[in-house]
């Protein structure tokens, strides 16, 4: 069944299980283990900072095909069960506005990005721990009505870097992993050597789950009761191996979160401790489908969030060229 009916969901997911359980104290000796603070000049661009000339280089020279492969969704009006706060587009010239000739026909969107149903890059100003963001910023001091006057998405500019899609399901000859599913450092190892790649400095990661695949099939569910993501135990081989970028077709975190009393820990120890912005909501079927017929995983990505003075994030709609 492929349908997705305005505030219709799909039976409740049950997922292997989001473990194992992690506790606060483990978890903050997991954030001081990956912290990057005081490590770059440019703070505010955090990981970032990490991709040189010769990473693009890097990236441009895994350019064979030149197939092109959009990873945005589409922009999503319709509510439901992952979209509660739908973006907004309506026309606001209908070619009586103005004089004659020629006419002009123009639109209006909104959005209120951050949560489920939009594509977007979250800045380093998005998520605070322990009330600090990034580098040991006081996050009441930094971000206030007006905006973020530190970690502001319009410091980070626009990333070109090597991409790798981590594809689990494919890795692990199934159609999607089940909402619920926790992605361990063990999977990242087991992913490279089914696919054949290997993750390294400066690269963007890509987790598939197969979200986008699931819910054409089944139909949407909230996805802040179940999704598939990392495990927070996944997160010191990744700062390990120097990423830049995290990306997932959910919001990267597994859903319910393994750590008591955090919602989004992999939220924290990505943008928060290791300073790398996030990618949430990528549809990667397109993707996998592109990097099967390839038969290769790794690619050009390009990412080009709005340049918005004093912004959280970002919609965006990245693009891997193979």
């Amino acid at each position: 069944m492929s349908s997705d009916p305005a505030g219709a969901s799909a039976p409740p997911p049950t997922g292997p299980g989001h473990g194992p359980a992690v506790s606060r104290q483990d978890f903050d000796a997991l954030f001081e283990a990956v912290r990057t603070w005081g490590q770059w000049a440019a703070p505010e661009r955090g990981a970032w900072n990490r991709v040189t000339p010769s990473h693009v280089q890097r990236a441009a020279a895994a350019i064979r095909s030149g197939t092109v492969v959009p990873m945005g969704r589409p922009w999503n009006t319709r509510p439901g069960p992952d979209n509660g706060k739908p973006a907004l587009h309506y026309m606001s010239d209908l070619g009586d506005v103005e004089a004659p000739e020629p006419s002009a026909y123009k639109d209006f969107l909104a959005v209120d990005y951050h949560g489920k149903g939009v594509s977007h890059l979250d800045a380093l100003s998005h998520i605070a721990y322990r009330g600090q963001l990034y580098d040991g910023r006081t996050a009441r001091d930094v971000v206030d009505a007006a905006g973020a006057r530190f970690g502001a998405v319009s410091a980070l500019g626009p990333l070109v870097t090597r991409g790798v899609l981590l594809d689990v399901p494919a890795a692990r000859g199934v159609a999607w992993l089940e909402p619920g599913t926790a992605v361990h450092a063990r999977d990242v190892l087991a992913a490279e050597e089914a696919l054949d790649v290997t993750v390294g400095d400066g690269d963007a990661v890509l987790l598939r789950s197969g979200h986008f695949r699931r819910r054409r099939e089944i139909g949407p569910w909230n996805p802040d009761t179940a999704s598939a993501g990392w495990h927070v135990n996944a997160m010191a081989l990744l700062a390990e191996r120097a990423v830049s970028l995290l990306g997932a077709d959910g919001d990267s975190d597994v859903r319910p979160s393994p750590v008591e009393g955090l919602h989004s820990p992999v939220h924290a120890l990505a943008i928060t401790a290791m300073g790398v912005p996030l990618l949430d909501n990528l549809d990667l079927e397109a993707l996998s489908a592109a990097c099967a017929r390839a038969g290769r995983y790794a690619f050009m990505l390009v990412v080009t969030p709005l340049n918005v003075p004093g912004g959280t994030g970002s919609p965006v709609n990245p693009v891997a060229i193979l």
